[in-house]
């Protein structure tokens, strides 16, 4: 049986809507014969425009033209631009997409019928309830479904002869908190208390009304309210929920058979309309004499025992890990302790992959979030670093592979049904890789989860500045101990590099040599040729030196024209030696190039042994006191041309 590779692209799987779709896309999986690489963004919660730009890059993660086919949640997605991004590359692509709740012309396509499900609502409002002052909670206004709700409530309010104000419609974007700040919007308004609150969905509507019972109204004696979806079980809440049941799992599990269909050549039809009935029940005055059923309690109860015991385990190790990965100061010590985390979540498989750039130290100072900031890498790069590779309890190496394939090859096996989940790792727009991970004991369906995600990201990025700040103070110690003008160590970095060789001769009492070398002539060359020709040959003095200082000397631009050059265990023999090497190399620099002036150097040294009370610099006045009589024998004609 051929097994067959699905995307799946989706955003805040933190969400009951999202969750319930994936569980049924899980469920069918392996019966399907598919392998699904679900694509999560975790988009709108933060209300960071740069968060949300990086967590949209993982949609840009997938080669869609090395899957066979893709699911499609783009209904959660509220952001248009990056909606018809995914559509031209799948159509590029030409594999086949299944579109859930957003009817896309030439894709298969599974929804409701979120019209006739809204007006029976509205209808059941206005005609049972006799409501003639309505607010509405909507989605986002881009949303197809959200759209197709409201347009439906305000329909049958027209049809009723109800109006309602345009300060009456909060625009949410189907979080729990757009309840709670929609209730405070109405309260804020001087418009006068309405009958009944109309959410988009079910989350809208029970933060809504615990938002109304805080403020002391009575629900729904003073106010009534419904929500859509149906997505919790109606007794999790203050009081039953008023909703629109739908087969949120079918649905999943129906876009698996219609990709499954499609490749067995079996026709499927382009479009299912699933069923979807009203419950109206406490929160709009109704009971819909469903039978009280104790054991449905006990299991309710016994479910959220269990998720709240489980939260609470995972929020411990969790809080551990943030702990740890702050407390880390190299990128060692982070994967180290990564690492005692994955092994203790213990998931079938987890790959952290670094792109080849992340580390990079090129930003924006003044602001790193920066929309316009074109030295932030904002795109994956070809191949990625796997830092952390875990599979079936092991760990394995360190390995690149190319981004597109998504996890290494050694995790590839015949049986279908396996379920990636990518997410971003990123620092607002700044890409830094991606984590892919397979069965977890970690609930990935949660609000935790992105926490969790979002602390990754954060302490990667501590250690990003990390890594720049070193790269930095390197970059300032060069400076420090480096002659900027001829690259040669200057008096800074000569003590550096001397000192301990010099302590150390000191203690076991053993020679040194100290020389110093003079420029000749370094006034009659500018005075002649100018300051520019000056220049050249003090460089050329430096570059002479470190063709001739190969044994272990330290040298240095002392100041001006003048260098000197340490080095232990020299005798006189080694010195003069030196020396010879030195005027040597200044002939083939005066033989190799044609300047007007002639190269000259004078030089002096001093064999001691130093003593505790003796600093460095003593025997460096001593050498140039040498070097002195040396240049006091040279005559002016010698250091020009004629």
């Amino acid at each position: 049986m051929n097994k067959y590779k699905i995307a799946v692209i989706i955003a805040s799987i933190d969400q009951s809507y999202q969750s319930s779709i994936l569980n049924g896309i899980q469920a069918s999986a392996a019966e399907c014969s598919l392998d699904i690489f679900v694509f999560v963004s975790f988009i709108g919660s933060l209300g960071n425009p740069g968060h949300d730009t990086g967590e949209f890059n993982i949609f840009n993660l997938p080669d869609f033209s090395q899957f066979d086919g893709a699911i499609l949640l783009t209904n959660t997605i509220d952001h248009p631009p990056v909606v018809r991004n995914i559509f031209s590359r799948i159509r590029e692509a030409d594999i086949p997409a299944v579109s859930i709740d957003n009817d896309v012309p030439d894709m298969f396509h599974i929804g409701i019928d979120n019209i006739t499900a809204m007006r029976k609502i509205t209808e059941h409002f206005i005609k049972v309830h006799n409501v003639k002052k309505f607010n509405y909670i909507s989605g986002p206004r881009y949303n197809p479904e959200s759209s197709d709700r409201l347009d439906a409530f305000l329909a049958v309010l027209e049809e009723n002869n109800i109006e309602i104000e345009n300060d009456r419609i909060y625009y949410g974007d189907f979080r729990a908190p757009s309840g709670k700040n929609a209730v405070e919007y109405f309260l804020k308004r001087n418009s006068s208390k309405p009958e009944a609150i109309i959410c988009a969905n079910d989350v809208m509507a029970a933060t809504a009304i615990n938002r109304l019972l805080a403020a002391g109204y009575k629900i729904p004696s003073e106010i009534k309210v419904s929500g859509f979806d149906n997505t919790y079980n109606k007794h999790n809440y203050q009081m039953e929920l008023t909703s629109v049941e739908r087969p949120l799992k079918e649905s999943g599990k129906l876009a698996c058979k219609l990709l499954y269909d499609y490749f067995n050549n079996r026709n499927p039809e382009r479009s299912h309309v699933l069923d979807m009935s009203p419950k109206f029940r406490e929160s709009c005055g109704c009971c819909d004499n469903e039978p009280f059923n104790i054991d449905e309690f006990k299991s309710i109860n016994y479910t959220n025992y269990r998720k709240y015991e489980d939260i609470n385990t995972y929020m411990s190790i969790f809080n551990k890990l943030s702990c740890d990965l702050q407390d880390c100061g190299s990128f060692r010590q982070y994967i180290a302790s990564f690492k005692r985390f994955v092994a203790d979540m213990n998931p079938e498989e987890f790959y952290f992959c670094l792109c080849e750039n992340w580390d990079s130290e090129i930003f924006d100072e003044k602001n790193d979030l920066a929309h316009n900031n074109k030295n932030v890498p904002t795109e994956f790069t070809e191949n990625v670093n796997i830092e952390i590779a875990y599979l079936n309890g092991v760990f394995y190496d360190r390995t690149t592979m190319k981004t597109k394939e998504l996890v290494p090859k050694f995790a590839e096996s015949s049986e279908p049904g396996k379920m990636y989940y990518f997410i971003p790792l990123h620092f607002g727009e700044r890409c830094l890789g991606f984590m892919a991970i397979r069965m977890t004991k970690l609930p990935l369906h949660n609000s935790m989860f992105q926490s969790w995600c979002i602390t990754i990201s954060n302490s990667l990025e501590n250690i990003r500045k990390l890594i720049c700040l070193d790269l930095a103070v390197q970059r300032l110690g060069r400076l420090y101990t480096k002659d900027t003008f001829t690259g040669i160590l200057n008096r800074n970095g000569f003590v550096q590099a001397t000192s301990e060789i010099y302590q150390n001769c000191v203690e076991e009492h053993r020679e040194i040599m100290l020389m110093f070398i003079d420029l000749d002539g370094l006034k009659v060359i500018n005075d002649t040729y100018g300051h520019d020709a000056g220049d050249e040959a003090i460089c050329a003095i430096a570059d002479v030196l470190t063709v001739s200082c190969t044994n272990n000397e330290v040298f240095c631009r002392f100041g001006g024209d003048e260098f000197i050059i340490f080095a232990a265990d020299y005798n006189d023999d080694d010195a003069k030696r030196l020396t010879d090497i030195i005027k040597e190399n200044i002939k083939k620099k005066n033989a190799g190039e044609e300047k007007e002036y002639k190269l000259s150097a004078s030089t002096g040294y001093v064999i001691v042994t130093p003593s505790e009370e003796h600093d460095i610099f003593r025997f460096v006045t001593d050498a140039d006191k040498m070097m002195y009589k040396e240049k006091r024998k040279k005559k002016r004609s010698k250091y020009l041309k004629s």
